[in-house]
């Protein structure tokens, strides 16, 4: 009891004597949670939408696709701006910033927008949501020692795959409502994210942890934290590339952000992060028309199935984040807890892919639900490749990481597509049901997709087991290129 009266008030010691720091750690990051679920449920309500807006704006099924094409023509630019800016920005004001931009930018639909409307909304949102989740990342981190971040980051991941499975019914029943319409799911989007922003202007704060608290509140940190010989370490990270990072992380120092980026890890977790994104691509455009010509699933079957892949992902993200945090506490390095278990379960997707070609019927349902949903593991790559740098870079070197990446997710729907014309796919018109022929074709297709899809997670898989070493590239870093910032 006298130990703690001695220790100052309102201090970060205090916060991790008194247990007051996880009670807000853990606020921030339920509300984190649900601020990723509004991000994929702005996403999901286009393709929700489509009939109605097609019908009552008079646009062609090609139009309407370059509309959604239309949300990543900035995704990546901005999420490696903002993931810089973040660096000398508090994240509080800029996840703010991000939610009260999502809000705004339904309204206009809304109130009457038409298809040039709906287009530049598209656009500027997708710029606005391309930093999402590194930035949401980096303000949990703050929140958390470094060997308690793989569950939190594991956490706030989730809420991306809960959110086609949260909003999909609420939206669909707004859309069928006839007092409401396909405009108001616009609308009731921008009712949550405004009434989001105000909770997080009221709960958000930035953490003991982040970039902007004090240099001696981070070393306070690693100490309270009971890393052996923190101080002694000092900024050079693990001593000839030994022990883990974990043990240290906020003690790094700046290092030119060109050589974390030309590294061999950043290259595998780029090359890792779009295969997972490719899954997402596929399961976003081209899954629900897999499950009804090639597994032959009935309408009403579909769209629950639909939501099995993401179900499986938020598990296996619950389970590596919990197993993450588990070795870390244990002293196991941030490559085996965190680098290790992101590879083997990508190897295992790939696998998945493998077999699916041969597999139909609920077997088909299985492995895609396997394959897919094991994809679904991205945000550990951000989280792994986040241990090598300091504080204050983590944001940028996770944006620019996310932002390479992504471009996994723009490559699946047409690479689908392209493997499913060379098959000679021929869509049947409307009213007329698909033939067995084209049914076959469309397979056909979509196997080739699935046989070099498969052949990437495998390979990714098992570079990233070898090669995504935090805490050797965090070494390495620090013995030859750290400065002072």
């Amino acid at each position: 009891m006298t130990t703690q009266q001695q220790i100052p008030p309102h201090t970060l010691r205090a916060a991790i004597a008194t247990g007051r720091m996880n009670r807000r750690a853990w606020l921030v990051t339920g509300a984190l949670v649900v601020f990723q679920i509004i991000n994929f449920a702005d996403k999901a309500v286009l393709g929700l939408v489509a009939d109605s807006a097609i019908r009552e704006l008079g646009l062609t099924a090609g139009q309407f696709g370059f509309i959604g094409s239309a949300f990543f023509f900035l995704f990546a630019v901005t999420a490696v701006a903002v993931g810089f800016l973040a660096g000398n920005v508090s994240t509080r004001w800029i996840i703010l910033t991000m939610g009260i931009s999502w809000a705004v930018l339904q309204f206009p639909m809304l109130f009457g927008g038409g298809a040039a409307v709906l287009l530049v909304s598209r656009i500027l949102l997708g710029a606005a949501e391309g930093p999402a989740t590194p930035i949401t990342l980096q303000h949990v981190h703050g929140w958390f020692a470094p060997k308690e971040r793989g569950l939190p980051s594991s956490l706030v991941a989730i809420g991306s795959t809960l959110g086609p499975i949260i909003a999909a019914p609420v939206l669909a029943w707004i859309i069928a409502n006839p007092a409401l319409g396909w405009r108001w799911a616009f609308g009731f989007l921008g009712i949550v994210g405004l009434v989001w922003s105000l909770c997080w202007l009221l709960v958000g704060r930035d953490g003991p942890y982040s970039h902007t608290a004090t240099k001696r509140g981070a070393a306070e940190a690693a100490e309270g934290d009971g890393g052996p010989a923190a101080g002694a370490a000092g900024a050079g990270g693990v001593e000839g590339g030994r022990g883990s990072i974990a043990e240290r992380a906020d003690l790094l120092q700046l290092v030119p952000i060109r050589r974390v980026l030309g590294s061999r890890m950043f290259l595998v977790a780029v090359l890792a992060g779009a295969g997972c994104f490719w899954a997402q691509g596929f399961l976003t455009t081209w899954s629900p028309k897999y499950l009804a010509s090639v597994v032959a699933l009935p309408p009403e079957m579909i769209g629950l199935v639909s939501t099995f892949p993401w179900l499986l992902g938020a598990g296996a993200l619950l389970v590596l984040g919990y197993l993450s945090r588990f070795l870390m506490r244990r002293g196991v390095t941030v490559r085996w807890a965190l680098g290790a278990l992101f590879g083997a379960t990508l190897l295992c997707s790939g696998l998945c892919f493998l077999i699916l070609p041969q597999m139909d019927g609920p077997a088909a349902v299985v492995f895609v639900t396997l394959g897919a949903g094991l994809a679904m593991i991205y945000p550990l790559a951000p989280t792994a490749v986040a241990f090598c740098v300091c504080s204050k870079q983590r944001a940028a070197v996770m944006a620019t990481l996310t932002g390479l990446a992504s471009l996994g997710g723009v490559v699946a729907p047409a690479m689908v597509g392209t493997l499913m014309d060379r098959a000679g796919y021929v869509p049947a018109p409307k009213g007329v049901h698909e033939t067995a022929e084209m049914a076959a074709r469309l397979a056909e297709g979509m196997n080739s997709a699935f046989w070099m899809i498969g052949i990437y997670l495998v390979l990714v898989g098992a570079a990233s087991v070898l090669l995504l070493n935090p805490d050797r590239t965090a070494s390495r870093l620090q013995e030859r290129f750290a400065f002072n910032g």
